[in-house]
């Protein structure tokens, strides 16, 4: 059978959903990917995967762009003829389901997190509200990856609550992942990974660090991710360019594999404001390292006050520079047994083989 994957990236299929292509394929399943072509597109040809390029803008809402998108997503559609289609993100999961309907396809899409129209009630958010409840009246399936946002979209009437379901986010490689021997650096290590915009809580980070350096705490504190500058809330290059002149950060670019920093760090920070299930804290739990991290939606699924790491509030520097302070003032066998707690959570609840049986289960229902 062909499936069919739509993402807004081939950098984003690559990444985060090659374990379930694998597992597709090894079924006997030709997977063909629908996205932006990227520098990871060649990677996924190389895989076995069929590829169709997809014109797409993924920042903000353009009226002709997403009409356009529309259309284009059904002639792809047509000429592609999947048995079955998996959306993710905002656009494919509305656009895309749309075209699946007037194509006769199952559409199974992933509500990977509300994103940042969600995070405030404004004429876009309405509008986004409205084109959810009129894409999502025809999808065999929605996932979403945390409770709290299935609990918002049954509740609002934007899906029926029969068709809803929760994912383990996009679920971690427990092998990949692997907890190493502890050890603590000579200098606590503080590690952010995230791309740099202001919905991750890169300005709350970056305060909470001077007022720890205020406070004479000696520590290193780090950023991996990629600058974001054009998006609507990334962060200027040169303001981003004055912490690091100014010492504030040690940042660290972009990195195919964060494995060699996340395992160099002590800790792993992420202030975000509302996350689906965010791989950088499935990616830290399961190397066993510690979390400080916002108590909301998506980052309290990951994180446990007080037994796999420590929550403070959102949108607060002053709260996240106390958990930040606390954290470096654990002993060893405190940090490592957060750790290791972390590494026990995900290996029973966000193993990546419960997502893949998920949804090899729901394609197996739809497939003739």
């Amino acid at each position: 059978m062909n499936i069919a994957i739509v993402l807004n990236t081939s950098w984003n299929v690559y990444n985060f959903r090659m374990g379930l292509i694998k597992a597709l394929q090894h079924h006997n399943h030709q997977v063909t990917v629908i996205a932006p072509r990227d520098e990871y597109t060649q990677k996924l040809i190389d895989q076995g995967c069929h590829y169709h390029e997809l014109t797409m803008d993924s920042r903000g809402a353009n009226a002709i762009k997403d009409i356009q998108l529309l259309f284009e997503l059904s002639r792809i559609y047509k000429r592609v003829k999947p048995d079955v289609v998996l959306h993710y993100t905002i656009k494919p999961n509305i656009y895309g389901t749309i075209a699946a309907k007037w194509n006769n396809i199952p559409a199974v899409n992933n509500v990977c997190g509300l994103g940042t129209v969600f995070l405030k009630k404004n004429f876009i958010s309405k509008v986004a509200t409205l084109m959810y409840k009129l894409a999502f009246r025809t999808p065999r399936k929605v996932f979403f990856q945390n409770s709290y946002d299935k609990r918002l979209f049954v509740k609002n009437n934007i899906v029926k609550e029969n068709i809803a379901d929760t994912l383990p986010g996009s679920g971690i490689d427990l092998e990949k992942f692997g907890p190493i021997d502890y050890s603590r650096n000579k200098q606590f290590t503080f590690l952010l990974v995230s791309r740099l915009i202001h919905d991750k809580g890169i300005l709350e980070y970056i305060d909470a660090i001077k007022l720890l350096k205020s406070r004479g705490i000696d520590a290193k504190f780090q950023i991996l991710g990629a600058k974001d500058p054009n998006h609507k809330r990334g962060i200027k290059s040169n303001i981003i360019d004055q912490w690091i002149e100014n010492n504030t950060i040690e940042y660290l670019g972009t990195s195919d594999d964060v494995r060699g920093f996340i395992n160099k760090a002590d800790c792993i920070v992420l202030p975000s404001y509302r996350e689906g299930t965010p791989k950088c804290l499935l990616e830290a739990a399961s190397s066993a390292k510690p979390i400080v991290t916002t108590d909301v939606p998506g980052c309290k699924n990951v994180v446990q006050h007080n037994y796999n790491g420590l929550l403070c509030k959102m949108k607060d520097a002053v709260d996240l520079a106390d958990k930040m302070s606390i954290m470096a003032s654990f002993d060893d066998n405190q940090l490592k047994t957060m750790g290791l707690n972390g590494r026990k959570k995900v290996e029973t609840e966000f193993d990546e083989k419960l997502v893949i049986d998920k949804y090899l289960n729901t394609i197996q229902e739809l497939l003739p």
